[in-house]
């Protein structure tokens, strides 16, 4: 695993930045149909501008995934209950916006054909389902996180335990698990997927590279935390052109809203 490499072009720090909500724009956007949130529900509108069709939203939607005419939305719940504020997971016609079936999840990829997997963890869940475009289910695995479609069903894992047991794994059919590298983060952030299908993924402050074949490679050691110090810290990457960006939010031991965010600005590029 050596086909990238990248280069510390500048690396600074500043108080303030404490993480990112949702990103501004839709949720999700397919074959010039984008779904949006509108008046705290849902709307569905066509390249021209044109709304098809707006519905009300038992939750408040914070992702949507599109295919072959189903969407599937995962939503926070108004109210605190039982899964804290997980709402409920939203298969619909992508047609009329009806509802096709009502799902229990918090990530979700689209796998194509109208097929969905769909995660959850917390308490004794720690699993990711795949249902078909009628909402039933085909398949299920022990294993959750960040999902990427590519070369199969790849999940950069998050089991939010210490000592972790999150792994990189690929996902294949019958319930079965490849088990890639072990990770040092149970909470990683989202990874970002180069052109081959290369996983970058930050992994306690440390940049990892994990091709297809699950191997991996350290790619730069940036800030590499312990243990004790990794609930501080939330991180995310960006990547523009040949250049890859590295956030670290810091959250501070004692001082209650007082973050610092790391930033690093790095050369990205394929041997």
């Amino acid at each position: 695993m050596g086909s990238w490499r990248v280069t510390v072009l500048d690396h600074h720090r500043r108080g303030g930045g404490r993480p990112q909500g949702l990103p501004e724009g839709p949720l999700a956007h397919r074959d010039g149909v984008e779904l949006h949130v509108r008046n705290g529900g849902l709307a569905c509108v066509d390249a021209a501008g044109t709304v098809r069709w707006q519905r009300p939203c038992p939750g408040r939607p914070n992702a949507a995934h599109l295919s072959s005419g189903r969407a599937l939305v995962t939503t926070d719940s108004v109210e605190y209950t039982a899964w804290g504020h997980l709402g409920p997971a939203l298969l619909l016609d992508l047609a009329d916006g009806t509802t096709v079936a009502e799902l229990r999840g918090e990530r979700g990829a689209a796998l194509g054909g109208g097929r969905f997997a769909l995660g959850l963890a917390g308490y004794d869940a720690f699993d990711t389902r795949a249902y078909d475009r009628d909402g039933t289910l085909v398949d299920s695995w022990r294993s959750y996180g960040h999902y990427v479609v590519g070369g199969g069903l790849r999940v950069v894992e998050t089991d939010r335990r210490h000592p972790t047991g999150s792994r990189v794994v690929r996902l294949l059919p019958g319930g079965r698990i490849e088990r890639g590298p072990q990770l040092a983060d149970p909470q990683a952030p989202a990874p970002l997927v180069l052109p081959d299908g290369t996983l970058l993924v930050l992994d306690a402050g440390v940049l990892r590279a994990v091709g297809r074949d699950l191997d991996d490679a350290v790619l730069a050691e940036l800030l590499p935390l312990a243990p004790q110090e990794q609930p501080r810290f939330t991180g995310s990457l960006h990547r523009t052109a040949d250049r890859l960006t590295v956030d670290l939010v810091e959250r501070h031991p004692t001082r209650m809203g007082a973050y610092t965010t790391h930033t690093w600005t790095l050369a990205l590029r394929e041997r």
